[in-house]
């Protein structure tokens, strides 16, 4: 622990090597980390970041360098190295009091020391390596669902919830009429279903998201959402900052079509922040954030998403907005890693 006189704490967070954090980036492990950093350097800690090319935050930056064209095990192995060497620099540079880590191949990169690790799991527990849940690092779940998922005998930490921005997430004047689904894509997002969807209900869809330069992301994209676009299915690629604010507060509803067993969902979050209704599959978590009748529905299948977008005038956007306030604010979360790094750290 950090002596009288100095920071409180020294947190340095590892990011997933393949995905930069900024100010509001695409992924839900990203988003997390950048509202952690900042929340570290507002109440006064120290906040250092391992990241790639193209990241900023507000604390101590350390880069590593970012992937040209596709992500293979070449280019995995040659990241992991950089990152290791990374932390090695920094522990050797600096007293810190915890490792975070955000990415799903953390035990890739594990320095061999005593400083108490914790890493977040921001992906189903399934799609971890036995080495990652059996290398002694703290596990920490993000809802009730993922630790319902876990090994027999793997220890855990308690869940804490995702948060997003109330103040940057918020009811708009008037809404559009078209429906929304933002995510990654790759198949088990399921943007086909979306697409489905919106077709049998007879709205007009807008897709967005990253697509990341994995072979199978791209293949997807191309034989499954590309050629289903025209005038009522529209594609704008990534969104960020205000624009996508103003997309989702404006949207009739979220379509989250996943068949992953999600963990949480920050993009159902901030819809409900805005006061949008959310229409999702029955997929991991994602009951635990849509109340089926309140603030959304949670339906079975294309079929049931289509049907679901012609009950919408039940629902209450004010009902969503108090459900965000209620449970869903980064605020709330924040305050809960910061309680969680101090009981860790001694």
């Amino acid at each position: 622990m950090a002596e009288a006189g100095r920071v409180m704490l020294t947190v340095l967070s590892i990011g997933y090597p393949f995905a930069p954090v900024t100010a509001d980036p695409a992924g839900g492990a990203e988003q997390v980390l950048a509202q952690l950093d900042r929340a570290l350097v507002a109440a006064g800690h120290r906040s250092i970041v391992i990241a790639p090319e193209g990241s900023y935050v507000a604390g101590d930056l350390h880069l590593v360098p970012a992937v040209e064209g596709d992500i293979g095990d070449a280019a995995r192995t040659q990241i992991y190295a950089f990152v290791r060497d990374r932390i090695a620099a920094v522990l050797a540079e600096n007293e810190v009091d915890l490792i975070h880590y955000h990415g799903l191949d953390f035990d890739a990169y594990l320095p061999e020391n005593a400083v108490p690790q914790l890493a977040t799991m921001h992906l189903p527990i399934a799609w971890y390596t036995d080495a990652a849940l059996r290398s002694g690092v703290r596990l920490l779940p993000v809802s009730r669902d993922q630790a319902s998922r876990a090994p027999a005998g793997l220890q855990l930490l308690s869940p804490v919830e995702n948060g997003v921005d109330l103040n940057r997430y918020h009811p708009a004047g008037a809404r559009g009429d078209y429906a929304l689904t933002i995510g990654r894509i790759a198949e088990e997002k399921g943007f086909h279903d979306a697409i489905a969807a919106a077709r049998r209900a007879v709205v007009p869809l807008v897709l967005a998201g990253r697509l990341y330069p994995y072979p199978e992301h791209r293949r997807y994209f191309e034989t499954q959402v590309a050629p289903a676009l025209d005038e009522a299915v529209r594609w704008v690629g990534a969104v960020s900052g205000d624009p996508k604010a103003k997309l989702i507060a404006e949207a009739r509803c979220l379509l989250a079509p996943s068949t992953a067993p999600e963990t949480s969902s920050l993009i159902t979050m901030e819809a409900l922040a805005s006061g949008t209704p959310v229409i999702a599959y029955r997929s991991g978590a994602l009951p635990e954030v849509v109340e089926d009748g309140v603030t959304g529905f949670i339906v079975d299948d294309a079929a049931g998403m289509a049907d679901a977008i012609g009950r919408l005038d039940e629902i209450d956007p004010a009902a969503c907005r108090a459900a965000a306030e209620a449970r869903f604010s980064a605020a709330r979360m924040t305050d809960e890693y910061l309680r969680l790094y101090r009981e860790l750290a001694a």
